[in-house]
């Protein structure tokens, strides 16, 4: 197999141990292995009021953490930490979220959907991905310490009081997909689209 990507020295999270960097034959893993998570997971999600309850039935593509100043002041916090999905993994169980239209850097703007009672935002849909991928906040699941961050984005205006692990990568902007997805990641964001594009 082929070194972690440059400037990666690190121990990935139990979800990202297999990269693009392995051959998959050798693994004896099938192509359909790729797609489907790599092994049962689950993690129960709500608003503070209880109103809206939901669950995400994979592992997610990889957690983001950001620190860009439009997230600051979304959260009203330091970062955002958003554990990105495929929208047909989390499954609502309960209410029904309201869908906000807000402002984003991009100037394209993203849906957040809100519990209409107590007005907690529990996910975002960005213009990017479109409805395909929940950028789901990992505070608002009942388990949040299990999705730790994947890689740090926009560190060029993180806090300066906030101090980064060294084992986990740090961008001043963004990344390379393709370089830090893990490779189930990838293939099940290539199936995704191409879902899209039938």
């Amino acid at each position: 197999a082929q070194d972690r990507p440059a400037g990666f020295t690190g121990s990935w999270s139990d979800r990202s141990l297999i990269t693009g960097a392995y051959n998959w034959a050798s693994l004896g893993m099938t192509s359909q292995q790729e797609v489907a998570p790599m092994h049962d997971f689950s993690i129960n999600g709500r608003c503070a009021c209880g109103s809206v309850r939901y669950r995400i039935i994979s592992e997610p593509l990889i957690v983001h953490c950001c620190h860009c100043r439009w997230c600051q002041r979304e959260t009203g916090t330091a970062f955002a930490l958003n554990a990105l999905i495929e929208a047909d993994r989390v499954v609502v169980s309960e209410g029904s979220p309201e869908v906000v239209w807000t402002p984003s850097n991009s100037g394209k703007g993203q849906k957040i959907a809100r519990c209409a009672t107590c007005r907690i935002a529990l996910w975002s849909n960005y213009v990017g991905a479109g409805d395909l991928v929940r950028f789901v906040r990992v505070g608002t699941l009942d388990e949040p310490d299990r999705l730790p961050p994947d890689i740090h984005i926009f560190t060029m205006s993180k806090q300066p009081w906030v101090l980064l692990p060294a084992e986990t990568p740090a961008f001043e902007a963004y990344y390379d997909r393709e370089k830090y997805w893990p490779a189930t990641s990838l293939a099940r964001r290539r199936a995704m689209l191409q879902r899209r594009s039938n």
